[in-house]
């Protein structure tokens, strides 16, 4: 049975768990202003000492992030425990493949990530030995065909993507992320190495969660709650999220089942 925690808050249950991953965009922000509960209930946990990782399927390095959130408002407290999967990514490149030659797919705002590196970026696809994706062109930022003919010829190459994320919601304007391009690139037959939730990596490289009962928080049931749900984890879906007008239209259990998913918890925003 699915708990709702809209009256009693995360108070009534945080006492249950020692560590805590909570999605960043769509729970604490929604790409231009913290929520204010959200914010507060950060620092009951802090207050608490509970151990938590702000979670955050975002192709930049930690520390981009963490400015992004300064500029927010967030106090560097909180900031502290910001991971990403970007970062993650980066981990891997570093020890396996910085060497190599690459075509960076994505916005020219992302090139931090491989700022180390970047004089092995190829500015031709046919040149390069692996591709790196972090999201769309800006001049193809809505055309998703552009990217099945664009990668058609290179499905031998491997993709490194930094965010699973499909979508995500960017105050009211709905946004497509490196995982669109991901899936239409597996989708014609290439190869992909994911970094973020809801593969396992990126849990085991933030924290130490070993023998630790662990909550996972987040609006996305394919990368948040698929990532609890394979690592048998609880899990607290926001349902203001990414998916408000499929579980107002349809519900919760029925929403769940089309994802091919199950939570612990449901609550509007995120509340103390």
């Amino acid at each position: 049975m699915i708990k709702n925690l809209d009256k009693d808050g995360l108070r009534s249950i945080a006492s249950n768990y020692d560590l805590f991953y909570i999605d960043l965009w769509g729970v604490i922000h929604n790409g231009l202003n913290l929520y204010k509960n959200a914010i507060d209930t950060l620092n009951e946990l802090l207050n608490l000492d509970k151990e938590f990782v702000l979670l955050t399927n975002a192709p930049r390095p930690n520390s981009t992030v963490k400015n992004f959130l300064k500029k927010m408002g967030m106090k560097k407290k909180l900031r502290e425990h910001v991971f990403t999967s970007g970062q993650a990514a980066l981990n891997f490149l570093n020890k396996k493949i910085t060497s190599e030659s690459f075509f960076h797919i994505g916005p020219p705002r992302d090139f931090d990530l491989f700022y180390n590196f970047k004089k092995n970026k190829c500015e031709n696809i046919n040149d390069s030995k692996y591709l790196l994706c972090t999201g769309l062109f800006s001049d193809h930022d809505k055309d998703l065909k552009y990217y099945k003919s664009f990668l058609k010829y290179h499905i031998k190459k491997k993709m490194i993507c930094t965010n699973p994320d499909l979508i995500v919601d960017r105050g009211k304007e709905r946004e497509l992320c490196a995982g669109s391009i991901a899936m239409i690139f597996e989708k014609i037959g290439g190869k992909v190495i994911y970094f973020g939730k809801p593969f396992a990596e990126v849990y085991n490289q933030s924290a130490d969660n070993k023998n630790k009962k662990v909550l996972s928080i987040g609006d996305n049931l394919n990368t948040d709650i698929k990532g609890a749900n394979s690592l048998n984890y609880d899990s607290l879906i926001i349902s203001n999220g990414i998916h408000k007008k499929e579980i107002s239209n349809y519900g919760i259990k029925q929403t769940l089942k089309k994802y091919e998913t199950f939570v612990n918890y449901i609550q509007s925003d995120l509340k103390w």
